[in-house]
């Protein structure tokens, strides 16, 4: 009867050290994918590329800056005062494109 006994205590104690572990592995395999998934999205957010063009109103008129050079790359010929408040205000702070593609479109949009 006592070796009954002692078989039951053995593999109770075996379950629970198993399922123990695998609760543990688990948690560890969880918290591994969570700290890739956070470091690739600060990688990612880190690695934002500065915009191509930057386009704003400075006191030559409305200069296009290429990347980040602060030497205005072209000056558009138009004035500012035929622009609506709301494009004034954007213009101040400053509209990014990240092509020349969108940037010609723009300035077709401003000057009709």
């Amino acid at each position: 009867m006592r070796a009954g006994i002692n078989k039951k205590a053995f593999f109770t104690l075996f379950a629970a050290i198993t399922v123990s572990g695998f609760i543990v592995i688990c948690t560890l395999g969880q918290s591994l994918h969570q700290k890739k998934v956070e470091s690739k999205l600060a990688s990612a957010a880190s690695a934002k590329a500065p915009p191509a063009y930057t386009v704003m109103e400075t006191e030559e008129g409305i200069c296009v800056f290429k990347g980040e050079n602060p030497v205005p790359y072209m000056t558009l010929s138009f004035d500012p005062d035929l622009l609506s408040e709301y494009d004034r205000i954007q213009l101040a702070e400053g509209i990014s494109f990240a092509s020349e593609s969108e940037l010609r479109r723009f300035i077709e949009d401003i000057s009709t």
